[in-house]
């Protein structure tokens, strides 16, 4: 998990990608920051459908609640052009902040 925050937080998106569906085939399950370094990373890539496919991961994992990684779902569907999906998921949160 650590590698995937370090490879997104220095621009690699494509490795912390690569790494995260790695990591899926194992046994290692990812926690919030990691769901926060990969949906960065699809926001930077505008990987609309790799931020697609881990967000279903973040509701099988139960981060969907997570108000910061709502946010940053609904920021990574703006990056990737899907406002439609960032304007439903907002809609749907039930609490927002200054950063909503």
């Amino acid at each position: 998990n650590a590698m995937i925050a370090v490879y997104a937080c220095h621009g690699n998106d494509e490795e912390a990608l690569k790494l995260f569906w790695q990591l899926q085939q194992g046994s290692v399950k990812p926690d919030r920051v990691t769901f926060l370094s990969v949906l960065n990373a699809c926001a930077r890539l505008e990987a609309l459908e790799k931020g697609k496919q881990i967000h279903s991961q973040i509701i099988k994992s139960g981060f969907d609640a997570d108000l910061i990684v709502e946010n940053t779902l609904v920021d990574m569907y703006c990056k990737c052009g899907s406002l439609d999906h960032a304007n439903q998921l907002f809609e749907k949160m039930s609490r927002r902040d200054v950063v909503s």
